[in-house]
C-alpha cells in the first residue's frame, strides 16, 4: 500500500513513492541487538545525510500533458517518528541496568553486584512486539517488516535524599523529568548473594522510598510556582493556579500528582513543569525465574499498591531476560516453556506493551509488496497528523485516507476483497485514526 502513494490533483500532480528506507538510520553508535540498540548521543533534528541517503524517493511531475520523472535519494526532508522516552528507575542494584540491557538486546549499560554502577543515563531503542505485522506481511507479500519502537533511559539508582541533591539526585531527577513515563524496577526476590542497599528485601518500603523522593521534588516545584503566581496575583484567577493548588493538595496527602483530576486546559497549563509523579508509572516486579509465571507474595502486595496509586505492574525477571539475549532465537521458546511462560508473554514483551499503553499510544499500519510498517501516534490524532509521522508532505498536502481495519483485512484476505465487500473506507481530514487501521494516504503538494 505504501508503494503507490499518489495525488489526485487535476492540473498538476506530484507523487512520492517510497522505494526503501533503512530503519537502522534511527540508531547510531551502537550494536544491533535482539530488541533494539543503544543510541549514540548528539545529532537530533530532522536527520542527517546518512538518513537522507537511505530514504530513496521516486518523484514524478506532470504539467499540461507533458510528463517527466527522475529519481533522487535526497527528497524532501523526512520527519522522524515520535520520540517518546520512558525512564527506568529504582534503588541502586535492583536490576535496572540488567533489565535495560535485556530490553535493548545489548550490553550497553554496566550491570554489576554493587550499587551505583550506572552514573550517566543510557538510552536504547526497543522494538514493540506486534504479531499483526507478520500477518500483514503474509497477506501482502512484503519484502520487509518494520515494527514501531520505544526509547528507554536507564537512570542511575536513586537514594534517600535525592530530592535534596543526595547521590547526584538533582541530575538523575532532571533526566527523569525529561521522560514521558516511568518504569519503576522493584526487587521482589531474595538472594543472599545479591547485595541490597538496605540490607534486606522489602518491596513496599523500597517503592515508597523512591516515590517519596519523586513526590518531594514535585512538591518543591509546585510550591515555588504557587508562590510566584501569588506574588503576581494570578493564583486565584488562572487555570494554572487552580491546577497547582489541586496538585499540591494531592501531594500533601501523600498521593502522586497523577491522582489530581484536571481538565484539559489545567493539564496543559502545568505540562511544562514535567511533574514526576504525574507521569504514567509501571512497576516492574523483578522476580526469580521460578516466580516469573505466577508471581509471589511480594508481587501481590506490590500490585495492590500500584492499583491504589493509579499505576500498573508487570512481572519480569531481569536475569531470565538477560539469559534469553544470549540464547539462539530457536531455543528461547523452549527455555521459557520450562518456566511456564510463553514467548509472546515473557516479561519484556509484557513490559513493552504496557509501556506503549501507558503512554496512550496507538498503532496504524502501512503495508504493501515493498514493506509492512507499524507507525506510532497518540490516541485521538486525526488522519492528517497521523500521516505526518510518515512524512511532513503527507500532512501538508493531505487529501484523504483509504482505510481498512486490521480485522477486516484479515477476514477478507486481501485489499481487493476488502474493496469488493465495501470494507475499504474513504476518510477525510476529521477522521480519528483507530488502533490497527491499515491506511493508504492520498496527498498533493
Amino acid at each position: 500500500m505504501l508503494a503507490s502513494i499518489l495525488s489526485y490533483a487535476p492540473h498538476r500532480s506530484m507523487a512520492f513513492h517510497v522505494v526503501s528506507r533503512s530503519s537502522s538510520s534511527f540508531i547510531t553508535g551502537g550494536t544491533g541487538g535482539v530488541g533494539g540498540g543503544i543510541i549514540g548521543g548528539g545529532g537530533g533534528g530532522r536527520g542527517g545525510p546518512s538518513f537522507a541517503s537511505t530514504y530513496q524517493i521516486a518523484r514524478s511531475s506532470s504539467t499540461s500533458g507533458r510528463h517527466r520523472s527522475y529519481s533522487t535519494s535526497r527528497g524532501p526532508t523526512p520527519i522522524l517518528c515520535m520520540k517518546l522516552q520512558t525512564a527506568i528507575v529504582g534503588l541502586p542494584n535492583v536490576g535496572k541496568s540488567t533489565l535495560f540491557n535485556a530490553l535493548t538486546g545489548t550490553r550497553g549499560a554496566m550491570a554489576a553486584n554493587y550499587p551505583f554502577c550506572t552514573i550517566e543515563p543510557n538510552t536504547g531503542v526497543v522494538e514493540v512486539p506486534d504479531v499483526r505485522l507478520s500477518v500483514l506481511r503474509d497477506i501482502n507479500g512484503s519484502v520487509k517488516v518494520v515494527p514501531t519502537t520505544l526509547e528507554f533511559v536507564d537512570v542511575a539508582g536513586l537514594v534517600k535524599g535525592a530530592s535534596d541533591g543526595e547521590g547526584l539526585g538533582n541530575k538523575f531527577l532532571a533526566t527523569i523529568r525529561q521522560c514521558d513515563a516511568i518504569v519503576h524496577v522493584v526487587r521482589c526476590f531474595v538472594d543472599e548473594n545479591v547485595i541490597h542497599v538496605d540490607g534486606n528485601v522489602d518491596p513496599l518500603r523500597d517503592a515508597e522510598l523512591i516515590n517519596l523522593e519523586l513526590a518531594l521534588a514535585d512538591l518543591a516545584q509546585v510550591e515555588k510556582r504557587i508562590d510566584r503566581l501569588r506574588r503576581e496575583r494570578k493564583l486565584d484567577n488562572t487555570k494554572e493556579g487552580a491546577a497547582l493548588v489541586r496538585v499540591a493538595s494531592v501531594l500533601n496527602n501523600n498521593e502522586p500528582a497523577r491522582n489530581a483530576v484536571l481538565d484539559e486546559e489545567e493539564e496543559n497549563s502545568i505540562k511544562g513543569l514535567g511533574l514526576l509523579t504525574r507521569k504514567g508509572m509501571i512497576y516492574a516486579a523483578n522476580v526469580a525465574d521460578v516466580d516469573l509465571a505466577t508471581g509471589n507474595d511480594m508481587t501481590r502486595k506490590l500490585g495492590e499498591r500500584a492499583s491504589e496509586e493509579g499505576a500498573s505492574m508487570v512481572l519480569v525477571s531481569a536475569q531470565v531476560e538477560s539469559e534469553l539475549v544470549d540464547l539462539d532465537p530457536s531455543d528461547r521458546g523452549d527455555f521459557l516453556d520450562s518456566l511456564g511462560v510463553g514467548i509472546d508473554d515473557c516479561g519484556l514483551r509484557r513490559l513493552t506493551r504496557e509501556t506503549y499503553d501507558i503512554l496512550n499510544l496507538r498503532t496504524y499500519f502501512t503495508s504493501g509488496p515493498t514493506e509492512t510498517r507499524a507507525w506510532t501516534i497518540n490516541s485521538g490524532w486525526k488522519a492528517p497528523r497521523a500521516a505526518g509521522v510518515i512524512h511532513g508532505d503527507f500532512e501538508r498536502g493531505f487529501i484523504k485516507a483509504e482505510t481498512m481495519s486490521y480485522d477486516d483485512l484479515v477476514e477478507c484476505g486481501s485489499e481487493e476483497e476488502c474493496k469488493r465487500r465495501g470494507k475499504m473506507r474513504i476518510e477525510g481530514k476529521d477522521y480519528v485514526v483507530q488502533e490497527g487501521d491499515v491506511i493508504l494516504f492520498r496527498f498533493n503538494v
